[in-house]
């Protein structure tokens, strides 16, 4: 096993105590991560206190400091990589692709301006708004994605000019430490700060008096206790939450086509995607040949341990989202569902699930209503569209959601009536770092992303300067 190390002012630091890593392609503790301790959590945010003070002064500097970050990052893909796929499952390939994604969006925000608007200029005053840092960002990111989501906040929080202290889920802390040991090459010390630990040491940061912002990725139970916690101090927010994002399929779509593309934009990352398509609704005339197709992909996916050639999907992350999706899809075919493929565990060792169609169940199956976040996939009849619509936004979440048509035009007009924060036409999960990306409801509070997401991590200052 490889020690793993937090970062604490640009210094590698141990923790009194460890705790265990599941590799959940065995269900194994394959490694130890440092449990952080109050006294050190107090050490990182007075690290990234201290760093603020000049880490804000030199806007050449952070912008030069995110591009060898991401060069960095990008030239030791095939380091992390494994990492992430021994804790996280998703294929070597995938794992890889998120290294390379992280650079990408720290790239992106290196580049990005950050605006001065003069909303006056006359013989009275000069008048300009100003964007200025916020001081320590409390960042704390879940456990599909770690690096790249990581990226999302790094980015942005550290062009601004604020300093950072960074906790990864306790299911996969161990890319974002070594994450963490790189780019001490590359931050100033106290600027970067990388912890370790479980939902108490989340509980510690968002309470703590020193940060002004948090910054949380994870499920909407969480969220709220992020949200009353950062309350009574009135730190910003932003919380990215949990969605139920619904696929319509109109009435001339190709159930062959439109069902290669709905089940990739179902199944990446074997479903643990907050944005990915969770339930689909079908017109009545192309039900059972889209069910069909659906079923086709899910029986012809390969499955397995990341680490090995080939494999499509790995195991599901943790056991409790294994026990999660293994009620859900046993309650569906309890209720009268049919799996048209899977429908079960795999045999064996490890958190594995068959890729999962569900069919002749409607909305009222907890796994239509609720967010199942693995590879189990309920296709939902309709005949009238308008019902559809009204369905697909009965719900607390608005993450995000797709219309798919032969024709974009009629498909964008019925997208635009979707409650969710992004609307996709024709395909499902197109991300990118200028895109903001956030929800409605119970999906989430502000936007990631572009710079509007710059923006989440500053205040404004009005700078007014009278001519007489």
């Amino acid at each position: 096993m490889s020690e793993f190390t937090m970062t604490v002012g640009g210094a590698s630091v141990t923790a009194p105590a460890t705790f265990g890593v599941v590799d959940p392609a065995t269900g194994e503790v394959h490694a130890q991560a440092p449990d952080c301790s109050r006294q050190q959590l107090d050490q990182a945010m007075n690290a990234a206190a201290g760093a603020f003070k000049s880490w804000r002064r030199d806007e050449g500097a952070r912008r030069k400091a995110l591009h060898e970050a991401a060069d960095l990052l990008m030239s030791r893909a095939a380091e992390l990589a494994p990492v992430l796929t021994g804790e996280q499952g998703k294929p070597l390939q995938d794992a890889t692709f998120e290294v390379i994604g992280a650079g990408i969006w720290l790239k992106y925000f290196a580049d990005l301006e950050l605006p001065r608007e003069v909303i006056q200029d006359d013989d009275n005053a000069f008048v300009e708004v100003l964007r200025r840092p916020m001081g320590v960002v409390a960042a704390i990111t879940p456990w599909n994605y770690p690096l790249v989501l990581a990226s999302w906040k790094i980015g942005p929080a550290l062009l601004a000019g604020n300093t950072m202290v960074l906790k990864p889920s306790p299911y996969t802390p161990l890319a974002t430490l070594k994450m963490g040991e790189l780019l001490r090459e590359v931050f100033p010390p106290g600027v970067f700060n990388v912890i370790s630990g479980g939902d108490a040491l989340g509980s510690w940061m968002t309470g703590h008096d020193t940060p002004r912002k948090v910054s949380f990725t994870g499920s909407v139970a969480t969220g709220k206790k992020v949200a009353a916690a950062a309350a009574p101090d009135l730190k910003r927010v932003t919380l990215e939450l949990g969605g139920n994002d619904p696929a319509i399929l109109l009435d001339d779509v190709d159930p062959a086509t439109v069902a290669e593309k709905v089940f990739a934009g179902a199944f990446q990352n074997n479903g643990q995607v907050c944005s990915a398509i969770k339930r689909v609704y079908v017109p009545e005339a192309l039900y059972g040949d889209v069910v069909d197709a659906l079923a086709a992909k899910a029986r012809s996916a390969k499955v397995g341990n990341g680490m090995d050639e080939g494999v499509e999907y790995g195991p599901i992350n943790n056991r409790p989202q294994f026990e999660r999706v293994s009620e859900l899809v046993a309650d569906a075919l309890a209720g009268g569902a049919r799996a048209a493929a899977g429908g079960k565990p795999i045999d064996g060792p490890g958190f594995f699930f068959e890729p999962t169609i569900l069919a002749d169940l409607s909305d009222g199956a907890r796994i239509v209503d609720e967010e199942q976040f693995g590879p189990a996939l309920p296709v939902i009849s309709y005949r009238d569209l308008d019902d559809a619509v009204d369905r697909a936004n009965g719900t607390h979440f608005g993450l995000s959601g797709s219309v798919w048509s032969a024709d974009p035009e009629r498909a964008a007009e019925v997208a635009g009536r979707l409650e969710c924060g992004t609307a996709w036409v024709n395909t499902h999960l197109a991300l990118s770092p200028q895109q903001p990306f956030g929800g409605f409801k119970w999906s989430g509070v502000g936007v990631e992303n572009g710079p509007w997401g710059l923006y989440g991590f500053t205040e404004i200052q009005v700078m007014h300067r009278s001519k007489h």
